[in-house]
């Protein structure tokens, strides 16, 4: 049996991986700020780019997140490239809309954050707003399957993470 000799990888290595798998992709994280932004503005008139950009960071640091972005990422570059085997491929390809795993892997983005998040989540996702419109485009060559439903997953997050926060500074 052969000995796993190389190091596991660090934190900040599978942090700065995935934040530059997102950007590869074209996707600027004040992009998905502005997701949060609009999930939030109705109920904080105050809150700032800057500030949903910090959850979004904040949202990015949590392992789940890094596991489900770098896997939802690599499946949709594997599809890109005609990589995938059988019906996963075409399935992939064409954003099927009974194929779901693509939600799946962003519910666990979700579940980090509760209710709150799950159901910002599925009103941008039904409405496609900012980027999100840009991603889900089947026009453009690119195949966006998982990270559409991921960078709204992240948003939606942020929002749920930004709500908590500032009802617990309220009650301070």
């Amino acid at each position: 049996m052969r000995k796993n000799t190389a190091q596991p990888c660090s934190e900040k290595e599978i942090y700065d991986f995935t934040l530059n798998l997102i950007k590869e992709r074209g996707v600027e994280l004040e992009e998905i700020a502005e997701l949060t932004m609009y999930l939030q503005k109705d109920y904080y008139p105050d809150i700032t780019l800057e500030e949903c950009l910090s959850h979004i960071q904040q949202v990015l640091r949590k392992r789940e997140v890094q596991n489900a972005v770098m896997t939802g990422i690599q499946l949709d570059v594997l599809a890109e490239k005609n990589l995938l085997e059988g019906p996963l491929q075409k399935l992939i390809l064409h954003d099927e809309s009974l194929y779901g795993v693509d939600e799946i892997l962003s519910v666990a983005i979700l579940n980090v954050y509760g209710s709150i998040g799950l159901t910002n989540y599925g009103f941008i996702d039904r409405v496609k707003p900012g980027v999100l419109a840009r991603l889900n485009n089947k026009q453009s060559g690119k195949i966006h399957t998982f990270l559409d439903d991921l960078v709204g997953a992240i948003a939606a997050s942020a929002a749920a993470r930004l709500a908590h926060n500032r009802k617990c500074a309220q009650e301070k």
